[in-house]
Parts: structure tokens; sequence; C-alpha cells
């Protein structure tokens, strides 16, 4: 099935009075690969089964191009579909598991073998066709659970949290997988995950979730770098959140004070004065005198991450600082630390 766009209209779901998911407004291309992201309990998932038609809507409505397809059951909208447990037939080959919703569809003998013959090749599985999933790993039996969504050659493919149940080595090989397939199949596909740096690494868009309601829409670029509020900055990695008030603005930049620091940074709220949120990554900071927003901190705990540190420190009046470095540091140390301006985000409170 072709079509040019897949249309989220308002999209809600409420269990009683709890609302899982609020106006959700979503357009996503054909060929495009968007991330929900968010941490358990966002409605990321509720989104995706509403969109499968696992969840009937509470309010608002779903379109492939100008047809509204809310109102029909999953096996009509005819979306691939690839699951966090695999839900593999383990009394079947894995060429059987892949093929059985060809089956389902009463597709022809040799059109079907064409098919499962292709996606076999396409996850790299063709030597394990007579297998079945107990003896198989856990990378080969997700690959075969994405070989059963994409043989069906579906409009749009959904993948709810299809990594979190390997080892990190496997995660990373399975999300360049994810990757090469999308790359080659042109699928549009739409990626629930909770992990920030899958959903920067897959997808052409980002829709960061919190308590059911959309956060910020965006590119990765624009998420990572750009997070439009101090939630977006937090989950996205800007590990130091900390509360100021704003006592000078000059065109982009605010100035901030608070519990014996004095910072100057972008103003993302659009502040003239009161409270506000400073957010900074750990890695934005830098080591060393001479630096714009210079710090004096003492070093509490050094992590070791091969080529960096990541260090906990706290500041004279005992505000923790986290931030990473090359240098070689220990408990104890006191050392300057500075960040530039750009770096610093000043958001509403």
């Amino acid at each position: 099935m072709t079509f040019g766009q897949l249309r989220l209209d308002g999209v809600s779901r409420s269990f009683g009075t709890a609302n899982a998911l609020r106006g959700l407004d979503l357009t996503i291309a054909r060929g495009e690969f968007v991330a929900l992201l968010g941490p358990s309990g966002c409605g990321k998932s509720t989104a995706l089964n509403c969109l499968a038609g696992l969840l009937p809507l509470t309010e608002g409505s779903i379109w492939l191009d100008d047809t509204r397809i809310d109102g029909r059951p999953p096996e009509q909208r005819g979306f691939g579909m690839v699951f966090q447990n695999y839900a593999l037939f383990p009394h079947m080959s894995v060429r059987a598991n892949v093929g059985f919703g060809l089956k389902m569809r009463k597709v022809g003998r040799a059109e079907a073998r064409r098919r499962i013959d292709e996606a076999l090749r396409l996850v790299q599985l063709t030597e394990h066709a007579a297998k079945f999933p107990a003896q198989l790993s856990g990378g080969q039996q997700q690959r075969v659970a994405i070989a059963r969504a994409v043989v069906l050659e579906p409009p749009v493919v959904l993948m709810d949290e299809p990594l979190s149940n390997l080892d990190a080595k496997l995660r990373l090989e399975m999300r360049m997988e994810i990757r090469r397939l999308h790359q080659t199949l042109g699928l549009t596909t739409v990626y629930v995950t909770h992990d920030q740096e899958e959903a920067l690494s897959l997808a052409d868009r980002l829709v960061v979730l919190r308590e059911g309601a959309v956060q910020q829409v965006g590119t990765p670029e624009e998420v990572y770098a750009q997070p439009v509020n101090s939630y977006v900055a937090s989950f996205m990695g800007y590990r130091n959140l900390l509360d100021v008030t704003v006592t000078a603005t000059a065109g982009p930049l605010a100035t901030v004070e608070g519990d014996g620091i004095r910072l100057t940074g972008a103003n993302r709220g659009a502040l003239t004065e009161g409270s506000a949120k400073v957010a900074i990554r750990p890695e934005d900071f830098v080591v060393g005198d001479g630096m714009e927003n210079a710090l004096d901190v003492t070093v509490e705990i050094v992590e070791y991450h091969g080529r960096e540190l990541s260090v906990s420190a706290r500041l004279g009046t005992g505000m923790p600082v986290y931030f990473r470095t090359d240098k070689r540091l220990a408990p104890g140390d006191t050392v300057k630390i500075g960040v530039p301006a750009e770096r610093v985000l000043v958001f509403a409170p």
C-alpha cells in the first residue's frame, strides 16, 4: 500500500480518570523514522497501541492520507508490528514464523516463497531458516520478528522497545541492523523507546512525551542541542539542573545567580527577571583557568569511563556539579571549571 502521510489528530486515550495520552498531533511522512521517547508511563506505548488498533481512541482520529483508519481493526490496517517480547511460535521453524502472516493472508505459494527468502536475506538469517526459535540467540530471534513484520510489505512498521531484552553489544548491532533495513526498504517506522541514545541514533524525528503530553517534536540535533524546557533538557542528558534567579538580560543572553554562583547563559525562556532553571551538560564543562562562567569545585567521586572520567563535585556552598573530563582527577582535588555561555541554557522554572 502506498501513501503520502500518516496523521494523528488529537489522539487521546484515558483509562478511567487517568489520561494516558492527551491530544497527540503528529504527521509522519512516508519513509520517515519517528521515535516516541520518554520514561515509563509517559504514554509512548499507549500511542503505539492506538496506532496499531490494539486500543480504541478516547478522542481524536488517525488518517492514512485522506482515509480515516482509527475505526478499523488491527488486521485491516496492515501495519507490521515488532514487540519487546518477540512473540515467536516455538513449534515453528524460522521460515514458518516469518511466513505466518503471508499464510493468514492467503498469499500465493510462489510469491510467499520469494518474499520470505528476501526477508531472511535482509536480516541475514538465510542459513538459519530451518532452525527453531529455541536454537537462536536473542539477537537472531529479534531479527526473525523484524523479518516477520517486513515480509508483509506493510505501509508502516510499529516497534515497541524491540531491543530492551538484549545485552549492550547486541543492542548496538541490532540498532545498526534496524537502521540499515529502514534505509534499504524505505520503511515508514514508528519506534517506541526510553533510551535517548537509541532514539538519537535511529530516528529522523523524535517525539518527547511526558505524562501523556508532547513536550517537543524535532530532529535529533534539535532535541539534543535545543531542548524547549527543563524537562526535555533533563531527559536528554543535561544532568546539571540548578535553581537560579535572573538578575539581568541582554538580547539572547541572561545573567543568573543562585547559591554562590553567577552565570551567563542562553535565555531560552524569554525571561526578564525572577526564578529560572539552568541546564548544563556534564560534557560541556572544561577544566582549567580562563574559562567563561568559572566555578571552583571540590572533586568527590570519580568514575572511569575509558578515555574520560565522569566526575561528581561540589561548590563551596555544597551544591553538586557533574562534569566529564580527560584530565586525571582524584577525590579531594580542588579545580576550576568553566562553560561557554551558549552551552548554559536558561529556562522558565
